[in-house]
């Protein structure tokens, strides 16, 4: 018989495998090989990442021995040192004259860009766009290893569900698909498929687990999390990282169940290490070691160095008990050398995996990196693909014609405009919305321009006056405001998510002049809008865009692209909704818009039951102000003709659904297409939608495309109560729709 040949594909992917192990051993035996040469102490500084930033002229020469000696194992923060920002050839080349000659690791919080800043990680979440999001971590890489950066602490992949966390800014929103999609997006554009190029940062996703869930909002507090939801929702994004090749990870300042995450054994070790199989390195969060003795958790430093060393951490962030504790933790048996020895393992694998050894020192190619006119663009494109357009009443887009009055304390902006998280970018480099639509309109443009308030938190209303004329004697107000960057951000949560200062009465009566009010909203987060949201024509919500925002913005308000961002989250209505989110449970009483009467039409004595019994706030109602996946094109598309091809499928098999959209307007528009799923009954509570899938579909005016969906049993799974992971067999609902809200269902079976 003659012998089958295996096709070429085949012996291709053999090869390549085989390639892949014989460089893992490789390297294994590199790991190894080190390890059997190092001293204790310098086992234990591989754990150690100082802040460069923190240290003044009188530490130099201690620091600088320490690395000298093999005592560090990396920097953070080497950029925003007061006494050297240029440090880091100096300081590699000092750990190569070391012992073992192992070279430094530099991190930096680069989140949305380096030199040239992209929209919050919040506003990219938006595009619904991975290669968006690849492209501008790409863009931020590369720029960051220029300066020797060659470390990351990002993406933030935590679930996000309260828009009072000042963090939510740096999420990608509340979804846990969309967040492990764009979560891993964002990792290939840092780590790319060959982390040893030296253009190439190891990321860091955070916060291992559960930060997103903290009580009321506020950072560094408790989460208190259901085991098959922390499966489903929290731990979701962080497996598809660590699928997709995460190199590192970093624990949360919050407790998991009053277990700080520093010291989480059950989520460090038994479902990272033991049930993923991770073999990258952990790193605390910045002095989160020493908190747990605030937490309540730990005794004092040296409990709380023991209680890291033993719980799943490799390296400690900022502070020092481990240097000073373990020496003493190994002689009391309250600590392994082995254990010790794992933690430099994985220290040393991701170090030789960077190609640190090969390319220890910064590119050294800034000129031709930084802010280069391929980025700006990235940054631009990223940032028209985020804005969300919320409201619509006719006035947008708007014509070069018309006489414009800009008003609103962040129209000129620049440091607002970056955002939160941005260390290496400058207000200077920003490309504020005043001057790009000037430019724009050139010398016949028709523009005037008044603050009306000096910076979001604004109380005075001296400039009101001024502002109101501009707008009297213009055709339309754009008017730009919302939050100040510093409003969002680590320890930066509201419980008040209002319009900050006097804007809402500078609204009001910019209203009062009876000009249509074009109403251009950067923020980190939903804001509270109340009356601002009636008093405007249009609403647009840019987030905060970064570098390249002004221009973007320019484009998008006069219809040279038409908006395509659709919310990443769910938008309350008011303070009391949250938090709120699409995909939560069903209730015995589901409220609907007839079962109850709100607070306003309830007559005075009425008998107790009358104004209905449902899961609603009589004064807020039971919906959000927009739900999420929700945007609006220059256009309308009309959805039609949603079919399966067919109803009944089997565990392992697949369906495929599919629907018309149809582009009713005049423009051409990028649509998101959003597959959504409810399973009817299931062994325990099921979501009222989850989303499934989506898709941009760009459609020039009148043109209708259709759009299919493949869908297979294996999403259809959870978590049960014994923490087996199943599809169940049962009815079900799916939609093709615009949001969460939208769309009549078919159902289907799975046997």
């Amino acid at each position: 018989m003659m012998k089958r040949l295996r096709p070429i594909w085949l012996i291709l992917s053999l090869a390549s495998s085989s390639a892949f192990a014989s460089d893992e051993a490789a390297l294994e035996s590199k790991v190894e090989q080190l390890l059997s040469q190092m001293t204790l102490s310098e086992k234990i500084g591989q754990t150690q990442l100082r802040d460069w930033g923190s240290y003044k002229a009188e530490d130099m020469a201690a620091i600088k021995q320490a690395v000298r000696e093999g005592k560090v194992g990396g920097f953070l923060n080497v950029s925003l040192s007061s006494v050297d920002s240029n440090a880091f050839a100096e300081l590699q080349r000092l750990a190569l004259t070391s012992p073992r000659k192992i070279p430094l690791l530099f991190g930096q919080d680069v989140i949305h860009g380096y030199k040239t800043i992209f929209p919050i990680p919040l506003g990219q979440a938006a595009s619904f766009s991975p290669s968006l999001v690849e492209a501008g971590a790409r863009v931020a890489a590369r720029e960051a290893s220029a300066d020797g950066v060659r470390w990351t602490f990002a993406p933030m992949i935590d679930i996000a569900r309260d828009p009072r966390w000042g963090r939510i800014a740096e999420s990608l929103g509340e979804d846990p698909l969309l967040t492990s999609r764009l979560g891993v997006a964002m990792i290939k554009g840092f780590q790319t498929s060959d982390p040893s190029n030296p253009t190439s940062i190891a990321a860091s996703a955070k916060h291992f687990i559960g930060y997103g869930a903290a009580e009321a909002g506020r950072d560094y507090n408790a989460a208190y999390i259901p085991d098959t939801t922390l499966q489903d929702v929290y731990l979701r994004p962080f497996k598809a990282g660590v699928d997709a090749g995460l190199m590192t990870i970093m624990s949360s300042y919050n407790t998991l169940n009053d277990v700080p995450a520093t010291a989480n054994d059950a989520a460090l070790k038994t479902i990272l290490r033991k049930q993923w199989g991770f073999d990258g390195f952990v790193v605390t969060d910045w002095n989160a070691v020493l908190e747990m003795i605030p937490h309540g958790f730990a005794r004092d430093a040296k409990h709380a160095a023991e209680l890291t060393a033993n719980n799943g951490i490799d390296m400690e962030m900022y502070t020092d008990t481990l240097e000073t504790y373990v020496p003493s933790l190994l002689k009391e048996k309250k600590f392994a050398v082995e254990q010790l020895d794992e933690m430099v393992r994985n220290i040393l694998r991701i170090k030789l995996r960077l190609g640190l050894w090969e390319h220890p020192f910064p590119n050294g190619n800034q000129t031709d990196t930084w802010l280069s006119a391929d980025n700006l663009k990235a940054a631009q494109d990223s940032a028209e693909a985020s804005f969300v357009l919320l409201k619509n009443k006719g006035v947008l887009p708007l014509a070069k014609n018309q006489r414009i009055a800009v008003i609103g304390p962040l129209a000129d902006a620049p440091l607002e405009q970056l955002g939160t998280w941005v260390y290496d970018g400058k207000p200077a480099d920003t490309r504020t919305f005043l001057p790009a639509l000037k430019q724009y309109l050139g010398s016949k443009g028709q523009l005037s321009y008044s603050p009306g308030l000096s910076f979001s938190r604004d109380q005075s209303k001296a400039g009101f006056a001024q502002a109101l004329a501009a707008a009297q004697a213009a055709d339309v107000i754009i008017y730009v405001g919302g939050e100040e960057a510093i409003l969002s951000g680590e320890g930066h949560s509201r419980g008040d998510i209002r319009l900050p200062g006097a804007q809402a009465e500078l609204i009001a009566a910019l209203q009062a002049t009876g000009k249509p009010l074009v109403f251009v909203l950067m923020a980190g987060r939903p804001l509270q809008l109340d009356a601002s949201l009636e008093q405007s024509a249009a609403l647009l919500m840019a987030w905060h865009p970064g570098t390249m925002g002004g221009p973007a913005l320019v484009r998008v308000l006069f219809g040279d692209t038409s908006p395509q961002g659709r919310l990443p989250l769910s938008w309350p209505v008011a303070v009391g909704q949250i938090p709120i989110y699409y995909n939560r449970m069903q209730t015995g009483r589901p409220a609907t818009d007839s079962n109850y009467t709100r607070i306003d039409k309830i007559g005075v004595g009425v008998w107790q039951h009358q104004p209905g019994n449902s899961s609603n706030h009589l004064d807020l109602g039971h919906e959000p102000l927009f739900p999420f996946g929700y945007g609006l094109t220059y256009s309308h598309v009309e959805y039609s003709g949603l079919r399966l091809n067919r109803t009944q499928f089997k565990q392992g098999e697949s369906l495929t659904i599919s629907a018309t959209l149809t582009n009713k307007g005049k423009h051409r528009v990028t649509e998101i297409a959003q597959l959504y799923t409810q399973d009817k009954v299931g062994s325990l509570t099921r979501p009222i939608r989850e989303l499934q899938d989506f898709q941009a579909v760009v459609l020039k005016p009148g043109e209708r495309k259709v759009v299919n969906f493949t869908l297979n049993s294996s999403a259809l799974a959870f978590h049960r109560r014994d923490l087996s992971f199943a599809a169940e067999a049962g009815e079900f609902a799916v939609w093709i729709a615009p949001h969460a809200q939208a769309g009549e269902p078919l159902r289907f079976d799975l046997e």
